[in-house]
């Protein structure tokens, strides 16, 4: 027979050692996943704002790194304390993405409609800024919006518009892929990009289209004033009616064997010889 004195001091002392497991999550719906952004530079500009719309922060249980700390320091500044998961957990929270180990909940961007735009352009042409704006003509791609809009904030433009039917809106690859820049640059998504064109005519915004078959070439075009550059969807350019609204169309000269560019690379050179000419 044992002596159960020995036993118990030869036991482990179990609540002692106890490790504190992750918090499981369940896999999100797709509903749910709407509200979900993911990648840390996206979490971290979103917590940035000075009042952010993130409201729960999971982050890998197996990063300890500057990033994960400075998303926790951002997200405790705002009353949140982010949880760590095992990395399984966020792979099922969003599957087929690559969240770097950090997903985050949010509020949806507040919906800038068009009055807010012709707002916009209003105050800055009364406070003698030339508007400089971004149209999409219909681009479908996540990835080559979120690189629009991170373009674009990168050269100075003050918003980026997109008609609501048959284009991406701000999903949660756009929100990775633009690296912040869909947190703090406004987005308008219009019901018809027609009747803003003409407004935006009226405003005195001068409209420059993009075709490959113009006979004027971007570096010959005037872009100093109030502008608005427009770009077309993936392999169709931009669609009859919207050519039509144009002051002006222009293509981008190039050599080699390419025939286009990418949307997101065609917004890069466009939107930089704007630049550079209003820089002069």
């Amino acid at each position: 027979m044992s002596n159960p004195s020995s036993k118990a001091k030869n036991q482990p002392n179990i609540r002692r050692r106890k490790v504190q497991k992750p918090e499981k999550v369940t896999k999100q719906s797709n509903d749910e996943q709407g509200n979900l952004i993911f990648g840390l530079h996206a979490i971290q500009a979103a917590l940035e704002q000075p009042v952010t719309r993130v409201t729960e922060v999971w982050v890998a249980d197996e990063r300890q790194d500057a990033r994960i700390d400075a998303i926790t320091k951002a997200a405790m500044s705002h009353g949140l304390h982010p949880k760590k998961v095992e990395r399984v957990q966020l792979d099922g929270m969003m599957p087929d993405t690559r969240h770097q180990g950090g997903i985050a909940r949010c509020s949806p961007i507040k919906e800038l409609t068009e009055t807010d735009l012709l707002k916009l352009v209003d105050n800055l042409i009364d406070n003698g800024t030339a508007p400089l704006l971004l149209i999409l003509d219909g681009v479908q791609d996540p990835h080559n919006l979120g690189a629009c809009l991170r373009t674009a904030e990168a050269a100075g433009a003050h918003a980026v518009i997109a008609p609501k039917d048959r284009a991406s809106g701000l999903t949660a690859t756009v929100m990775k892929v633009s690296s912040g820049a869909a947190e703090r640059l406004p987005f308008v998504q219009v019901t018809n990009l027609a009747r803003i064109l003409r407004e935006l005519q009226q405003s005195g915004v001068w409209l420059v289209g993009t075709s490959g078959d113009s006979e004027a070439t971007l570096f010959e075009a005037d872009l100093k004033g109030p502008l608005a550059i427009i770009l077309g969807a993936e392999g169709r350019g931009i669609r009859r009616l919207t050519r039509e609204h144009c002051d002006q169309v222009i293509y981008i000269p190039m050599q080699g064997g390419a025939e286009s560019l990418n949307v997101s690379v065609a917004a890069g050179v466009c939107l930089f010889e704007t630049a550079r000419q209003r820089s002069l």
